[in-house]
């Protein structure tokens, strides 16, 4: 389902015609950003806590299809992917870098569009863009981009600092990217065979939305802070919620216990999985892109988060030689698997 309409040719305006034009209309918002755009290099200023960085890259054909991803949404995707690690730290994003390989199948209009939902996602999170660089592609789009944000040295919350009994809380629902991407699939299957087929996708509007429009989860570390929490490991779910909590337990050298019947799943995706025929447990488990919040909490700060509709208290750190497990509805136990995405693995499901 490529583009029809005609665009206008990148070699026009040459790569610092193409830098102006795309990064015109980033107003600066933050006061550690001294210099942005149209310098040497950008100029920040952190005198409060400490500096967080995280870079990620999207490649077409491996983590985006272009025949159903707009490209607006294409650019608010790769901001929220990036600033949900910095979320992650329990930082604050200030700015970010936009580093992106095209082809000459592109116009500049496309590429406005791209742009046009970077800056949406940066006045959404309130974060500058304050560089990074432009070049040809032989193979399709690439979007890279780094992250910048500042936290407290006494806030700061990495992976390793889970403690035996900890609880294990997730924020949101999980599984709604990755059956939205079922849905999309299975409607470009469709349109490959008959493309005069116009599918009617408005009840499938929540997992789409998941899968193309993911946002970074910034109202968690700033519930967290109001309920007088402090996590004492957290990660961003990316991978699959197996994947990321084994990430924990081999970070804070722990165990863990999942608890099926806890684990959030939105009734949308309830009726989804059935018309798919798929486990809603296993698509929470090894779904990924659901960009959720998973954190360990101590036991005594139960109370504080009693409740509350944006966190599900979901299981509980052991010691390491319990092992890492799903407890079953039936109370089985299942040795926890990361199953998830791996960028490496050559056939992806």
């Amino acid at each position: 389902m490529e583009q029809e309409e005609q665009f206008s040719s990148l070699s026009n305006l040459g790569e610092f015609g193409l830098i102006e034009r795309l990064t015109r209309d980033f107003p600066i918002k933050q006061s550690s950003t001294i210099k942005g755009i149209g310098d040497d290099a950008a100029i920040l200023e952190f005198l409060s806590g400490r500096t967080v960085v995280s870079t990620d890259m999207l490649v077409e054909g491996v983590h985006f299809d272009l025949s159903y991803i707009p490209p607006q949404h294409l650019g608010y995707k790769a901001v929220a992917v990036n600033l949900s690690d910095i979320y992650a730290m329990n930082a604050r994003p200030t700015q970010i870098t936009v580093n992106i390989a095209v082809s000459n199948r592109f116009g500049i209009e496309y590429l406005d569009k791209i742009y046009e939902g970077i800056r949406h996602a940066c006045e959404i999170f309130e974060v500058d863009l304050i560089g990074g660089d432009t070049t040809s592609s032989y193979s399709g789009l690439i979007l890279s981009i780094t992250a910048i944000g500042e936290v407290d040295e006494n806030k700061v919350i990495e992976r390793s600092g889970a403690k035996e009994n900890d609880l294990l809380v997730v924020s949101g629902d999980l599984g709604g990217a990755y059956m939205g991407l079922q849905v999309l699939e299975r409607e470009k299957t469709v349109f490959k065979s008959n493309p005069d087929a116009q599918p009617d996708l408005s009840e499938y509007s929540y997992p789409i939305e998941r899968q193309l429009k993911p946002e970074a989860r910034k109202d968690i570390p700033e519930l967290l802070e109001k309920l007088g929490v402090q996590p004492t490991s957290m990660i961003d779910i990316s991978d699959g919620l197996s994947s990321e909590a084994l990430h924990l337990c081999k970070a804070s050298d722990l165990g863990v216990r999942i608890y099926e019947e806890k684990i959030p799943v939105d009734p949308v995706i309830l009726k989804l999985c059935e018309e798919f025929k798929i486990s809603s447990t296993t698509i929470a488990l090894n779904g990924g892109e659901d960009y959720e919040l998973l954190f360990t909490i101590p036991l005594e700060d139960h109370d504080k988060i009693k409740g509350n509709p944006h966190l599900t208290v979901i299981g509980h750190m052991c010691e390491k030689a319990a092992g890492t497990s799903l407890v079953a509805r039936d109370g089985a136990e299942v040795p926890l698997q990361a199953q998830g995405w791996n960028a490496l693995q050559q056939d992806q499901d």
